[in-house]
């Protein structure tokens, strides 16, 4: 075992520029961090000189702190799910469906209506709290089950507290998961959310009832987690794998959030993998607002003396990303392209621009085998080149 410790922050959507494949998912030409860089005079003085800027040309560079790289996705499909099952090593091959266009089919809405005696109103691609302020005084009215989508394969259903309790809108969302596992709809997440307030004032609580699928194949999580490792999620990442292969679950409500408890558990003696998801970025590319997305790099960019401080002589951080959400875009969806890898070690004494990863299964793969680990059936470990 070289690292004692390996902290996996993921960058949700900061893609560094289109994929191979990109053209076949109409996304030609995307580059979240390019774009945001050309838009927008970004001061990021930390990650610079980890090779941050250094993926988007993937130009070689002296005098860097970091081995840095690109990885290109193999996993079909752009959404939350299939970006982190390729990091950790889950292969999988028929992508989870999204409704984006047209809404859910009228059949589900009628099994959905059964089951829940209640009308359904909504049936479209939105922003969380855009659709509560469209539909949220209807719905105190006459008691109608909001129901969306986003921009990923996820069904939500929201209900204002006083109107829904809490725990019959997550048995709602209990039934509903149990309905949309066929293959033909292979929606990757349905997510009840709580909202309170009245017109006008509408805000979520932080009740939030997640129900993924399990992978379909092992994960890092499994493998490290039969080996006795810890192994620890913050943010959304235990609700992506459905709390599977996963020791300890950390939720967290935005990036701030996120990094502090990052923070705490650096502080902790464990054995193993923590993987952090800072999902603010994803939510900034959803909305197309370049200038939020920026400041939250920027932002970023304040906490990586913190985290590189807390860093151990037998750890590594990984910095890396799941997709891309270019908010220059055309739409509001996930767009496909290439991820960052940054790999920090205060133990590596020969940090330098690595080949491009085939796969972003490389990196679960490197962290596998790091903890004895082999048997993936995604990516190939670059374990040996980190020196």
């Amino acid at each position: 075992m070289k690292f004692k410790r390996i902290f996996l922050v993921v960058l949700d959507s900061l893609g560094v520029g289109e994929a191979q494949d990109a053209d076949s998912y109409g996304d030609t030409g995307a580059n979240t961090l390019e774009h945001i860089k050309e838009n927008y005079d970004l001061f990021i003085p930390n990650l610079e000189k980890l090779g941050f800027l250094d993926t988007l040309t993937m130009a070689e560079r002296e005098n860097v702190n970091a081995y840095y790289t690109i990885a290109r996705p193999t996993n079909p499909g752009k959404d939350t799910l299939t970006g982190h099952y390729e990091l950790l090593g889950v292969r999988n091959l028929v992508p989870f469906k999204t409704f984006t266009e047209n809404g859910f089919p009228r059949d589900l809405l009628d099994q959905i209506e059964k089951i829940t005696q209640r009308r359904v109103i909504g049936n479209k691609n939105a922003q969380g709290m855009d659709i509560i302020n469209e539909l949220g005084e209807r719905h105190l009215q006459y008691g109608f089950l909001i129901l969306y989508t986003s921009n990923g394969s996820n069904l939500y259903i929201a209900a204002h507290e006083d109107v829904i309790p809490t725990a019959k809108l997550y048995d709602y969302a209990d039934k509903i998961r149990a309905i949309t596992m066929t293959e033909e709809l292979k929606i990757g997440r349905v997510i009840a959310r709580v909202f309170t307030g009245k017109p006008g004032n509408f805000k979520f609580t932080n009740d939030r009832y997640d129900l993924a699928v399990k992978p379909p194949t092992k994960s890092v999580f499994n493998l490290l987690q039969e080996k006795e490792y810890a192994t620890i999620a913050i943010g959304k990442i235990a609700d992506v794998f459905d709390d599977d292969g996963i020791s300890k679950k950390i939720q967290a409500k935005n990036n701030t959030e996120a990094l502090n408890k990052l923070g705490d558990i650096m502080e902790k003696n464990f054995q193993g993998l923590c993987v952090c998801n800072l999902n603010d970025f994803d939510q900034y590319g959803h909305q197309r607002d370049l200038e939020g997305y920026a400041h939250a790099i920027e932002e970023f960019d304040v906490e990586v003396p913190m985290i590189l401080n807390k860093l151990e002589m037998e750890d590594l951080l990984i910095l890396t990303a799941d997709h891309g959400c270019d908010p220059t875009f055309s739409g509001s969806g996930h767009t496909r392209e290439n991820v960052p890898v940054i790999l920090f070690g205060r133990n590596l004494r020969e940090p330098a621009r690595l080949e491009v990863l085939d796969s972003m299964g490389d990196i679960g793969a490197t962290i596998a085998e790091n903890f004895g680990a082999t048997q993936l059936l995604l990516g190939k470990s670059f374990l040996d080149q980190l020196k």
